[in-house]
């Protein structure tokens, strides 16, 4: 997962949500967010729940398109 570990929007620590890569500054994994989409959510209503920085949002989304 080099491509992660290259956004300064995400982070990964292995004593942070059993090493789940994180929204930084948060508890909250990245794979909530793809869940979430792929359950019908709208990226703005996962936003609201969770509170995630649109910006790390849209760096991690564009960043698994680009594979």
């Amino acid at each position: 997962m080099k491509q992660w570990e290259s956004l300064d929007a995400v982070e990964r620590n292995p004593d942070k949500v059993s090493g789940a890569w994180v929204f930084r500054g948060t508890r909250v994994p990245i794979s909530a967010l793809f869940e979430n989409l792929r359950d019908g959510a709208s990226v703005d209503q996962f936003l609201v729940q969770l509170g995630v920085d649109t910006t790390a949002v849209n760096k991690a989304r564009y960043s698994c398109t680009a594979w």
